[in-house]
């Protein structure tokens, strides 16, 4: 999968509900399913052009809603340092002193209650 492709599932899996059923439906065929234009124009009884032009929109209003509200965005970062902090965490478990392990520990405990 192309690295735009991904990032327009990853957009689907934040914003996809928002979209007309016909945009979903179309959108999860085309990335999820990896069905041909022509394939679901014939399974969803239109023209491989409404197909096209199901999708255009359908990425485009998945464009619009990240871009107004940059939700995908911010949870990328937080998992990126959610990731940097358990690994500095257990890094300072290997040192000597017990009050950096048990600092540590905490950290590890705390991170692991964030909701993933």
């Amino acid at each position: 999968m192309k690295l735009e492709e991904l990032g327009l599932s990853l957009l689907f899996d934040y914003y996809g509900d928002l979209l007309t059923e016909k945009q979903r439906t179309c959108f999860d065929l085309y990335y999820n399913q990896d069905l041909s234009l022509s394939e679901i124009a014939q399974e969803a009884g239109i023209s491989r052009q409404g197909v096209h032009d199901s999708l255009s929109r359908a990425e485009a209003a998945l464009r619009t809603m990240e871009a107004k509200t940059g939700a995908a965005a911010r949870d990328t970062q937080c998992r990126q340092a959610m990731n940097r902090i358990r690994l500095a965490a257990r890094k300072l478990l290997e040192h000597p002193d017990p009050q950096a392990n048990a600092l540590a520990l905490e950290i590890l405990e705390a991170a692991d209650t964030m909701k993933e």
